[in-house]
């Protein structure tokens, strides 16, 4: 568990010599002839409470070891996979995709939803919906493991507070890519005890307020920011909707740079 989200292990995990993805900086990797082709990933901030003071995010910690951003806290997220193009059986009604995203996104918006779901779920152990009788209609049989659980535990799985707030593609000297859309969700909505299939370590609840106390990539400070600025407009909606475009976040050659721009508020090619 985050010691009132205070990082215990500074000296390790900021080591850029040990992991260059720590500390807000990406080694370049061996030169390519062609970039790597960004792989579909889908991320999940949840936030609850009210206040930037308030707020707070749900984090884990990647593994040391790992292959991509080793050490550094993050939301839960990863690839969008095969099984994610399914259906769920369970109404799946996002609310309306805004301005700023590309073509791509809004062609696999669902999918792209559903992983956010399943990988929040894998890496955390939280279902994220309410409670509902429409859950003991779905059938077991023929589902992924991922709506099988949700109908189990007799939670709707919340696609309508959903939010597509941001997307961000690696940078090509990377030899891992990935184009990660960022859905932003109400954190009263998560359900369950935290636990996950270890994949994170230390997940909790951290106020917003403190992250700048942890080892922590540019990009993921960048999208928390741009998740306030859309969470508070939504918590003060009586609609429950976001006018602002989704920002896009680019690689400007020594860091991430980005947000909502004019060209965004157009679809991208």
């Amino acid at each position: 568990m985050l010691a009132k989200c205070r990082f215990q292990q500074t000296a390790s995990y900021l080591s850029l010599k040990r992991y260059p993805l720590t500390a807000f900086k990406i080694e370049p990797a061996a030169p390519r002839q062609q970039p790597v082709r960004p792989v579909p990933a889908a991320a999940l901030v949840l936030l609850r409470g009210t206040g930037e003071g308030a707020t707070e995010v749900l984090l884990g910690r990647r593994h040391g070891n790992a292959g991509f951003m080793p050490g550094v806290y993050v939301v839960p997220g990863g690839r969008v996979e095969s099984e994610d193009g399914r259906t769920s059986a369970f109404p799946e009604e996002l609310p309306p995709l805004p301005q700023g995203l590309d073509k791509a996104t809004h062609g696999r918006a669902s999918a792209i939803a559903r992983a956010a779901l399943r990988e929040t779920f894998e890496e955390t152990g939280l279902l994220y919906g309410k409670a509902s009788e429409v859950a003991s209609a779905v059938p077991r049989s023929g589902q992924s493991q991922i709506w099988t659980r949700y109908a189990e535990a007799g939670i709707q799985p919340a696609f309508e507070r959903l939010w597509f707030i941001a997307r961000a593609i690696t940078p090509t000297f990377s030899p891992r890519r990935f184009h990660t859309r960022f859905l932003l969700g109400d954190g009263r909505f998560a359900q369950g005890k935290i636990g996950g299939d270890g994949e994170l370590e230390d997940i909790d609840w951290c106020p917003l307020n403190t992250i700048g106390e942890l080892p922590m990539a540019n990009i993921t400070k960048l999208v928390l920011k741009e998740a306030l600025t859309h969470y508070t407009i939504i918590r003060n909606s009586n609609s429950m909707l976001s006018d602002r475009p989704a920002a896009m976040f680019r690689w400007t050659g020594s860091k991430h740079q980005g947000g909502v721009s004019a060209s965004q508020r157009t679809l991208q090619a």
